[in-house]
Formats: C-alpha cells, sequence, structure tokens
C-alpha cells in the first residue's frame, strides 16, 4: 500500500483553492487521508476496457413488477435478456424530490421503491456500474439545504446564496429557460440561491472546500458498496464565478484531476465519465492531459448520425469524424444514440449550419418529437429534442416510407464499429414507441422517452418473434455479440473515415496489433447503392468476409450494391 502523495494532493488542492493558505491546504490534505488512508500503486490503464465491453443505460424502473422491489425485477429481467452487457449504468436510484432522480434528498440512500444497498451489491456481482455522482446540485428538500436556510451544519455555506440578485447572469450559460436565482428566506431575510437546472435542483457550492470533503465522502462511500463507474453529473457547470458563463472554469477542472487522482489510487479498476452535454470542443477538453475523466461522453455522435440518416448525406457526418482525435491510450469516448434525457443539439453548434438545424428540428416535429429549449443572451435556442430514437426514423427529408425500424438498425450498426465504448438505452434495445401517455401524465417532454414496461407484457413482446420490439431487440444483441468478437472494434482501435460519396458513411477500423482489419460502409438513403471494393483499398493478398452476411468475398474487384440502408462489414480475418 502507497499513500497518496502529500506534494501532488497539495498541487491539486492549491490549483482549486487559491485564496487558501498551505496550513488550511495542508488540513485539506489531512482530511482527505482520512476518508482514504491508503491508497494501491497506479494500475495500467490497457485494462479497463476493450471490444468485449458494452453498456446498458436503464432506469431502476424501466421494467416493473407490482408488489416487487425495482432491483428485484431489474435483476432477473437483466440476467434474462441482457447477459451480452458487462457495464451497467443505473440512472440515479436515491430518494429524489424532481426530474427523475437528478433531485436527491439523500446521496447515501437507495429509494425504497428500489430495493436497498444489498439488492444493488447482488446486480454489481454480474455488472459493472455506473452511477451517478449528482455533483453539481441537491434536492430543495436534502437535509444540506433545510439545514442551510436554518443557517445549521452540514449545510452551512453549503450553496451559491447573495442578499441581492447576482450581476452579469445573463451571460451565464445553462440548459434551461427558468430563472437562474431563487428567492428565499433566512431567518425572515430575503436572499437568492443559484439553480442552474430548476428551482428544486439548488446548486452546491465547491468554493467551500466541505462540500468537496462531503463529495469525497460520498465516492467512497460508492465504490465500497459496488460502484465500479462514476458519471460526474452536469459537472461542466460545477464551478461558479459572478461576471463569467459559469461553464468549464478551470477550478472545475481541477476539481475533476483531483477526483481522478483520488479514485484512481483508491481504486484502480475505477472508471470515471464526464457527463458534459457541450459543443465538441469544449467537451474534448475533459480528457484533460489524460489526467481527469477516462471516459467522456460523445455527444456529437447521436445528433449527427440521425442528421445523416435522415437527410441521407453523411457531408456533416464525415466532416466531424475526420476532425475528432484518436483518443489516448487511457481515455476513450462513450458513444450512444439517445438517452435519458433528450438528443442534445448543443453539439451541432459549428458543424452544421443553423438553417439546416432548423431542417432537421422540423422533420423531427412531424415524426412526434417535442423541442426543449435553453435561455442565452436573452434568447431561446433548441437544446434537445425529445423522442424515442425509432420514432425519430419516422420520417426522412423526403418524408414517410416503410424503412423506419431499417434506419434504426442502420443507427446501431454504425454506433457499435465507431472508436469508443457503446452503450445502448434500455428504450432502444427494447424498441420503444413514444410514451405519450406518460408525457400527458408527468407534463414533461422527456417522460416521452422513459416508459415503464410492465416485466410481464414486455416479456411477452420479446418472446414474440413478429412483435417490433422483439425484431429491435434481437437485431441489437446479434449486433453486439458479432462486435464482441471483433478485435478491430477495441475502443482505442484506429479509425480512419473513407472517402466515398456522401450517401455513404465508411470508417476503417484495425485492431490494436494490425492483426485485423475492418471497413464498415453504410448506405445511408432508401434507393440501392452501389461502390466498387477497390475504392477502399483492400488489400488482393487477403481473403475478405463481409461479417454481418457471415460470407466470403470471392473477388475484390468487384462491385457491392447495398440496399436500402444496408451496412457491410467487411474484414480480413474471422473470430
Amino acid at each position: 500500500m502507497k499513500e497518496l502523495d502529500q506534494k501532488i494532493l497539495q498541487s491539486h488542492l492549491s490549483s482549486i483553492y487559491k485564496d487558501k493558505n498551505i496550513k488550511q491546504i495542508d488540513f485539506l490534505c489531512s482530511e482527505i487521508r482520512k476518508i482514504f488512508p491508503n491508497s494501491l500503486k497506479k494500475k495500467i490503464y490497457k485494462d479497463l476496457w476493450n471490444e468485449n465491453d458494452c453498456f446498458l443505460i436503464t432506469y431502476a424502473d424501466s421494467v416493473r413488477t407490482k408488489n416487487k422491489k425495482n432491483f428485484k425485477t431489474l435483476d432477473v429481467f437483466l440476467n434474462k435478456y441482457c447477459k451480452v452487457f458487462n457495464f451497467l449504468h443505473i440512472l440515479p436510484f436515491f430518494p429524489s424530490s424532481s426530474d427523475d432522480g437528478f433531485a436527491v434528498i439523500d446521496y447515501k440512500k437507495i429509494d425504497e421503491v428500489n430495493g436497498d444497498w444489498s439488492d444493488f451489491r447482488k446486480i454489481s456481482k454480474n455488472f459493472k456500474i455506473m452511477a451517478d455522482l449528482v455533483i453539481n446540485h441537491c434536492s430543495s428538500i436534502n437535509e444540506l439545504f433545510l439545514n442551510f436556510l436554518k443557517n445549521a451544519e452540514p449545510g452551512l455555506d453549503y450553496f451559491i446564496y447573495s442578499k441581492n440578485k447576482f450581476k452579469g447572469v445573463t451571460k451565464v450559460v445553462r440548459p434551461r429557460t427558468s430563472n437562474l436565482l431563487k428567492e428565499i428566506k433566512i431567518e425572515g431575510k430575503k436572499g437568492y440561491v443559484w439553480c442552474t437546472f430548476s428551482h428544486d435542483q439548488i446548486d452546491l457550492n465547491f468554493k467551500n472546500p466541505k462540500v468537496l470533503i462531503y463529495f469525497l465522502k460520498i465516492i467512497k462511500f460508492y465504490i465500497d458498496n459496488g460502484v465500479s463507474v462514476l458519471r460526474l453529473d452536469a459537472v461542466a457547470f460545477l464551478w461558479k464565478k459572478e461576471g463569467t458563463n459559469c461553464i468549464n472554469l478551470p477550478e472545475t477542472h481541477s476539481i475533476i484531476r483531483l477526483i481522478r487522482l483520488i479514485v484512481e489510487n483508491y481504486s484502480p479498476n475505477s472508471i470515471i465519465i464526464t457527463e458534459t452535454n457541450i459543443p465538441s470542443h469544449e467537451n474534448l477538453s475533459y480528457f484533460g492531459n489524460n489526467n481527469e475523466a477516462h471516459c467522456i461522453y460523445n455527444f456529437s455522435l447521436a445528433p449527427l448520425l440521425i442528421h445523416a440518416i435522415i437527410s441521407g448525406s453523411s457531408f456533416y457526418l464525415k466532416k466531424w469524424s475526420r476532425s475528432m482525435p484518436p483518443a489516448q491510450s487511457g481515455n476513450a469516448y462513450l458513444n450512444f444514440l439517445s438517452t435519458h434525457d433528450g438528443i442534445g443539439m448543443r453539439p451541432l453548434e459549428g458543424i452544421i449550419p443553423v438553417d439546416e438545424q432548423n431542417k432537421l428540428f422540423t422533420t423531427l416535429q412531424k415524426s412526434g418529437a417535442f423541442l426543449s429549449y435553453r435561455s442565452f443572451n436573452n434568447k431561446e435556442n433548441v437544446y434537445e429534442v425529445n423522442t424515442t430514437l425509432l420514432d425519430a426514423f419516422s420520417l426522412t427529408y423526403h418524408g414517410k416510407d416503410k424503412f423506419k425500424t431499417k434506419r434504426f438498425i442502420l443507427a446501431h450498426e454504425i454506433l457499435f464499429s465507431m472508436e469508443g465504448i457503446p452503450a445502448v438505452y434500455f428504450q432502444n434495445l427494447v424498441g420503444s414507441n413514444n410514451d405519450i401517455s406518460k408525457f400527458k401524465k408527468t407534463k414533461s417532454v422527456r417522460s416521452i422517452n422513459r416508459k415503464n414496461w410492465d416485466f410481464n407484457i414486455l416479456s411477452k413482446k420479446l418472446e414474440k418473434s413478429s412483435s417490433i420490439n422483439s425484431k429491435m431487440y434481437s437485431s441489437l444483441i446479434r449486433l453486439i455479440v458479432l462486435r464482441k468478437k471483433q478485435p478491430a472494434f477495441h475502443p482505442n482501435a484506429t479509425q480512419f473515415t473513407l472517402q466515398l460519396d456522401d450517401f455513404f458513411f465508411g470508417i476503417w477500423r484495425q485492431s490494436i496489433d494490425r492483426s485485423q482489419s475492418i471497413f464498415c460502409v453504410s448506405n445511408l438513403t432508401k434507393s440501392r447503392k452501389k461502390f466498387f471494393l477497390h475504392d477502399i483499398n483492400l488489400i488482393s493478398t487477403n481473403n475478405w468476409f463481409d461479417i454481418l452476411k457471415h460470407k466470403k468475398i470471392k473477388n475484390i474487384n468487384s462491385e457491392i450494391i447495398l440496399q436500402p440502408y444496408q451496412s457491410v462489414w467487411i474484414t480480413n480475418k474471422l473470430f
């Protein structure tokens, strides 16, 4: 065992708390040492992920059984239908007052409808679980905030408070249109607290070191109870400085570096993932110098891929793909097509022109999607599109046709071939449509893609081969099984974007040991398209196979005809 180095800790803490003297910094070091008294030596990164890895993203209650704890139902469902996954993101399962779990009342408790920590640990025996560290804010009825209102500890000075309204709030970048400031009273005197997301989600004040220490204790608690991956929720907004845009500030990056250092030493197999739904170049900064997030959400992929398929053109997707730097060893992209939230549209900024974005929004609205907005510079801009992925592909720029499910499968064929670790949202796995009834009940547009399935009803649909749910489930499971066999799909394997016509999207992947190459080419249109194999430079001395059809390619000088929305994965080595 080796203790955390004092000088390194001092350096990290000094970069966060520039106003603290050496005595105060040393005190913080000692507090951290009390939480993490011992730490292991640094582990080599290569063991953290490979081509076998795939995330499933779900709520604890995405599938439910009457009179049964949600974790118990989820455990049964996972073991029956989801063994192909090895990472599992269970969205916030704590007691919460709003936002489907992201307004946390108690960070150390599991909502009793879900079960308890023993149920959680049971699931963690079969899956590496990712849990949310909702670090930017807590519920307005969390004990910390209630104590804050009473001038009591713990909670005193835990929140961003002013007796007068903050200045320069129009500069603040936010994902909402609600008022940033919430009026409160402390001992009968009026004041204001900062609320980036909603007035039920009060932002925490990390300028107070006690808040940092509080969350480091939470991190240790989660790891000790079976959490393998920490998802730092909304972390880009963590540090606030009056007069700035209050996003991506240097102190935020310093806090992430500190968390990475501590977690890496305490639990070397644990992974830090940052959730930062922002433009691509800003998002990339959360890798740091391989000393911040192990993985970052690849937020640009989903809207760009959806646009490419709906428009029938890969022009902007290729432009972005060519510009994306490969992740260093020890870093990886987390790729996904949709999640519990809507499909974020900020990552399109600077990539797709505004008029083209508006055309996409209009098409998606016609297919049943809702638009959510954010305020910036006194203007409202589209922040996310709310829809299930299956329904997002109901229409293209050319109208409605019979290829909705083919577009859905095509999107996943591209997802599973891309550099990075793939993640599949529960509603995509089971082929869910927009849940209008839940939306009408909750009045929240995000509910449209958060259906709560009855276990027995869903099981019957998945067992019935003719159902849309079974077809989508079977297609995705088959693709994941195929993907896991290919070393060229290692998250850090080489990727090169092919120079093909815009109605195709193609990439070349090569395994780290260079033993396997895979050429992945997709037809983004509803028309039959052809390309010549010599266009992708297949080496004539090798034998080539189409993995998806499990078919040998006899003549590499021949042409390949791709049916509407068809993909090929052409490899020189079958496994």
